[in-house]
């Protein structure tokens, strides 16, 4: 038994994987068995046995993790002693936890405004055009680079010396009589680091924006923008006044999808600067604090916290779709 619940070695963890893919086909494979005799079994048991599976995965994959690391963001950092809400005080009211929260709070204003902004006026602009098609992948190519990857890219960007944003910077500099050699260190000055590390995230999900919206953009019946013209709109009048409400349940969704991305934010802040320079967010510093500095409750506590900043959005996303349906 302590085989199975704590593996040890690559070739242990190796075996346990299989036997439980094993297990998990040997189980669905009873369960179809079982529901292809349908005399011997009532209606509401083939229904349980259908659903079985997917609440035996949502019951151990998510709900039993969950309980588990709620129980353990009540205890100390070995994880053995209960010390209450000491760990929510310390998140709630250290120095360090609260620029972290800062920094978590501008990624969740910041990253889905402008990346919403920039993907709404892109498709606006596209839609249409000669070149739509081209400058459309253009646009949505930063997606299909993994997080780490446009990090990478962006932290070269960002070198004070061989960096593209460093050479526009002095090229501007000297043009005004400055002699200065090297740009400033971008990731390093404390707050305005937090900005660029955001752009690298607007970089990567304004391409999502703009392909949702562009789609929603393209959905609006023609009939309506003949009338609005036939009125009088046009330009940026006809944006704001027809397209903008028309499209709006596909805004809530980019908006709260980009929110929840900017929440787990932990690739782009880690590949960077390492949390370093006041730049850590929740994901990143629950990272810290479970795996770096061994302090399991204290983790804990800032992977239930960061659940609780989540469930308003996901609510809020639902509730509007819901009336989105409700209007249909």
């Amino acid at each position: 038994m302590e085989f199975l619940l704590h593996p040890d070695g690559v070739w242990a963890k190796l075996a346990n994987m299989v036997l439980a893919v094993a297990l998990f086909v040997a189980v669905v494979a009873l369960i179809l068995f079982l529901l292809q005799r349908p005399r011997r079994l009532p209606g509401w048991a083939q229904g349980l046995g259908l659903l079985a599976p997917a609440l035996l995965g949502i019951g151990f994959g998510l709900v039993y993790p969950a309980l588990v690391t709620i129980h353990n963001s009540f205890k100390d950092r070995q994880g053995q002693t209960y010390i209450g809400w000491d760990n929510y005080r310390q998140i709630l009211s250290g120095e360090q936890f609260l620029i972290v929260l800062r920094n978590t709070a501008l990624w969740v204003v910041g990253v889905p405004l402008l990346a919403t902004g920039l993907g709404l006026a892109y498709a606006a602009l596209v839609d249409r055009a000669r070149f739509e098609k081209l400058a459309k992948t253009l646009f949505f190519l930063p997606m299909a680079i993994s997080m780490v990857g446009a990090s990478i890219i962006w932290k070269f960007v960002y070198d004070n010396k061989i960096g593209l944003l460093s050479q526009v910077y002095l090229q501007l500099t000297h043009l005004f009589g400055s002699e200065a050699q090297y740009a400033p260190q971008w990731l390093l000055n404390s707050p305005w680091n937090n900005f660029f590390l955001i752009i690298i995230m607007v970089w990567i999900q304004a391409g999502f924006a703009m392909t949702v919206l562009s789609a929603a953009i393209k959905a609006i019946p023609d009939d309506i923008i003949e009338a609005a013209r036939l009125d009088g709109l046009g330009g940026v009048r006809l944006f704001w006044h027809i397209t903008v409400p028309l499209i709006r349940p596909s805004l809530v969704v980019v908006l709260t999808t980009v929110a929840m991305a900017s929440l787990k934010a932990f690739d782009v802040v880690r590949t960077t600067t390492g949390g370093n320079y006041d730049t850590s967010v929740v994901a990143n510093e629950f990272y810290t604090q479970s795996f770096t500095n061994q302090n399991r409750g204290l983790g804990a506590a800032l992977a239930v916290l960061l659940f609780v900043i989540v469930v308003p959005v996901i609510v809020y996303n639902v509730r509007q779709l819901k009336q989105a349906e409700d209007v249909r």
